[in-house]
C-alpha cells in the first residue's frame, strides 16, 4: 500500500504535503530531533511527524488521518 493518503510514504511525498522541498523537510526533521531510517516512512513515523509539525492543510479533510489532540 503506497499512496499519497495512506500507507507508507517517501520523504518527497511528505515534503509535498507541507508544500516544501525535500531538503527543507529533512532540515525541519533534524531541528525537531526526528530521526528516520532510510527508505519509506511508516504510518507510525508519519503520525510522529504530524504530531510534531502539525497535519498539513492538504490532509485535514481526510478521515483516514487520525486527529491529533494536543
Amino acid at each position: 500500500m503506497n499512496n499519497q493518503y495512506g500507507g507508507v510514504k517517501t520523504k518527497q511525498q511528505m515534503a509535498d504535503e507541507y508544500g516544501i522541498c525535500r531538503k527543507t523537510f529533512n532540515k525541519l526533521l533534524l531541528r525537531k530531533n526526528i530521526r528516520l531510517e532510510r527508505g519509506l516512512i511508516s504510518p507510525k513515523d508519519q503520525l510522529a511527524i504530524y504530531n510534531e509539525l502539525g497535519i498539513p492543510a492538504i490532509l485535514e479533510n481526510f478521515s483516514i488521518i487520525p486527529k491529533i489532540s494536543r
